[in-house]
């Protein structure tokens, strides 16, 4: 059975859904001893600062919400110093707080996700995508590495330092 799998803006109504969602993905990271989003970040007030700046999106599946991710347009000013190179120097779209509903965790969402958000780059004229992760988040790095993502070094930010990523779109 097909679903319809969709990525839009997410809205405020989404609030409290996507607060859920990123709660679950916290929990995850603790119990997988994980350092990421351990120290009060992301929390209620990053969601409600997503969806105002317009960053905030969400994944549906059937029209429920499976994801949470913020897409940001050539800001990231942690991505302007690296230890490392970043592949380009055009214009860039960043992910950031990917989180995925546990009702629909282990169904590739992520991997979903990250074909939208290549779409959603391509469609917009945007050259690349660049994200970054936590060292110890196994799953994400192994997701970047399948999609094709090249590690470009290190960033710091939320504290700690981050392996960064891109990939050119276009």
């Amino acid at each position: 059975m097909n679903s319809e799998i969709k990525l839009r803006k997410a809205e405020i109504e989404d609030r409290d859904i996507i607060w859920n969602i990123l709660q679950q993905a916290i929990e995850r990271r603790r119990q997988d001893g994980s350092t990421q989003w351990q120290q009060g970040y992301p929390n209620l007030d990053t969601v409600e600062s997503d969806i105002a700046k317009g960053f905030g999106y969400v994944m549906t599946v059937d029209g429920e919400i499976a994801v949470y991710t913020a897409l940001i347009l050539n800001d990231e000013p942690a991505y302007s110093t690296i230890e490392g190179e970043w592949l380009s120097n055009g214009e860039f779209v960043v992910v950031h707080r990917v989180a995925v509903d546990e009702k629909f965790a282990g169904q590739g969402m992520v991997k979903k996700l990250f074909d939208h958000i290549e779409e959603f780059t391509k469609s917009n004229g945007i050259q690349s995508v660049k994200v970054d992760t936590n060292f110890d988040n196994i799953a994400m790095l192994k997701i970047l590495e399948g999609k094709g993502y090249t590690y470009c070094g290190e960033v710091f930010l939320a504290g700690g330092m981050r392996k960064a990523f891109e990939k050119i779109i276009i």
